[in-house]
C-alpha cells in the first residue's frame, strides 16, 4: 500500500497456476472445517480475503498467504507451514507465518494471544502482511456485522471470548491498521467495528 492507501500502481498481470495449486490445496487443507457455530464451509472466509487482498493491489504471494493464511494455526501448526514454504515460497510462508497468533493446539489465553499479535501488527513493517492481516480482520467483521444483524447478540455465545473483549479486540485492531495501513480497507473496518458494537 502507498502512504495513501492506495493500490500500487502496476502491471496487470495474470495470476498463475501456482494460485490455481493454492486454491486447491486450502479447499483440501479446510474441507472438513465450517465457519465458527456455522454450516458454512470455512473456505467462503478464505476466499473473501483473497478477493480483498487483491482488489487491494495485492500480488499473487499475497493472494496465495490469503488463501492459506489460517491453515497452520488451524490445521496442522508448524508442519502445515513448512510444507506451504516448500510448496508455495518463503515469501508466502512469511506472510502466513506473521499472521498466525499461534500454531499451538492447547492455545495460551486467548486475551494474552490477541495483545502479542496487537504489539506485532504496531511494528510490523511488511506491507503483504498488514495488507493479508487486514484483509482477514475486515472479513471477519463483516461477518460479525452480518451476524448481528440477523441473530441480535445470540451469535457472540459461540465464541471463547465474550463481547465486551471482542469489542476492545476488534475496536484495537481498527486503530492499529488507521495507523499502520491506512486506505479503503481500514476506513471500512473502523466503519464496520463501529456499527457493529453500535447495535
Amino acid at each position: 500500500m502507498t502512504a495513501e492507501g492506495n493500490p500500487p500502481s502496476r502491471e496487470a498481470t495474470p495470476l498463475t497456476g501456482r494460485f490455481d495449486q493454492a486454491l486447491a490445496y486450502a479447499a483440501e487443507v479446510h474441507r472438513n472445517q465450517f465457519r465458527k457455530g456455522t454450516t458454512i464451509p470455512y473456505l467462503s472466509h478464505l476466499l473473501a480475503v483473497c478477493g480483498l487482498v487483491l482488489e487491494d493491489g495485492g500480488d499473487e504471494d499475497e493472494a496465495i498467504a490469503a488463501l492459506l493464511h489460517d491453515a497452520p494455526e488451524d490445521q496442522g501448526g508448524r508442519e502445515r507451514l513448512a510444507e506451504i514454504r516448500t510448496r508455495f515460497g518463503e515469501r508466502v510462508a512469511t506472510i502466513v507465518e506473521a499472521c498466525s497468533d499461534t500454531f499451538e493446539t492447547d492455545k495460551e489465553d486467548w486475551r494474552v494471544r490477541k495483545e502479542r499479535y496487537l504489539d506485532h501488527l504496531r511494528v510490523e513493517t511488511d506491507q503483504g502482511v498488514l495488507r493479508v492481516s487486514l484483509a482477514d480482520k475486515l472479513a471477519n467483521a463483516r461477518s460479525l456485522l452480518r451476524d448481528q444483524l440477523q441473530q441480535g447478540d445470540t451469535h457472540w455465545n459461540r465464541f471463547h471470548a465474550p463481547r465486551h473483549d471482542q469489542r476492545w479486540y476488534y475496536t484495537s485492531l481498527a486503530t492499529v491498521f488507521q495507523e499502520r495501513a491506512n486506505g479503503p480497507m481500514a476506513r471500512e473496518l473502523n466503519d464496520t467495528v463501529t456499527r457493529l458494537f453500535a447495535i
